[in-house]
């Protein structure tokens, strides 16, 4: 495994398992998308870390992602009526489904690994968007692979811990926050502070607070540790200015090597 070769591995079906095995002790640390170049974030996760878990960010990853058309030994392209997947593996594929299965149902599933379960135990001919690992697995055929739409395609990984990483020098610090009131500036007061600052906001994005019809919360990644005096100065600040605020942890930032 790209993160810790030695790591005894522990699939779970969705990333929410993941993140409650992490929470409960039932592993050490989990891995979960959340984010992809050609759909962008994984919302699932981006929500388990605002609303669910308490654990931290440890580390990031950047893949090269390649998906696999999976089916039962034996099924022919004509059979495939319906198609099992995630709905991201669903929309990276979404050219490839278009053209070649344009009548086919897609089945969203909890995960690529649940997918390919559902579509090996399903009684009619089927098909499941997955990993040539996962083919080994469960003992499916690859129809068709690479069938992402760019051959570019990457996916951004976490690494979920009960701590997050020491300063390395190189680091990146994610968080959240939202305001309980609507007017005029206040993001823009938010974002004024690191500007002031010098502090590099590497992404911006919100997701709705699921309590009210307008109201957002807002996801911060930006450049440098939350033990360093300047950024632990600026996230304070930004505590006082904010009524929700959470720290999902600080990290290496991925370097680029694949």
């Amino acid at each position: 495994m790209r993160h810790n070769s030695q790591a005894k591995l522990i699939p779970f079906p969705s990333f929410r398992a993941v993140a409650t095995a992490v929470d409960t002790g039932m592993a050490d640390e989990g891995v979960v998308a959340i984010e992809n170049s050609i759909e962008g974030s994984v919302t699932d996760t981006l929500d388990l870390l605002i609303h669910e878990t308490k654990m931290l960010i440890k580390k990031e990853m950047v893949l090269p992602i390649r998906h696999n058309l999976l089916v039962k030994p034996g099924t022919h392209v004509h059979q495939v009526g319906v198609i099992f997947s995630h709905p991201q593996p669903l929309a990276q594929c979404r050219y490839f489904l278009e053209r070649c299965f344009p009548k086919a149902h897609l089945a969203s599933a909890l995960s690529t690994a649940t997918a390919v379960e559902q579509m090996m135990a399903n009684d009619t001919p089927a098909a499941a968007i997955g990993t040539e690992r996962a083919a080994q697995l469960y003992g499916a055929e690859i129809l068709a692979r690479d069938i992402q739409d760019k051959a570019s395609n990457v996916t951004r990984f976490v690494v979920l811990a009960p701590n997050d990483h020491p300063p390395t020098g190189a680091d990146k610090t994610s968080l959240c926050f939202a305001f309980d009131k609507d007017e005029p500036g206040l993001l823009f007061s938010i974002l004024q502070e690191f500007a002031q600052r010098g502090i590099n906001l590497a992404k911006i994005e919100s997701r709705p607070s699921k309590e009210s019809l307008g109201r957002y919360i807002f996801l911060v990644d930006l450049e440098g540790h939350r033990q360093q005096p300047q950024i632990a100065e600026v996230l304070e600040k930004v505590r006082t200015k904010t009524s929700l605020f959470k720290i999902f942890g600080s990290y290496p930032k991925n370097t680029g090597d694949k």
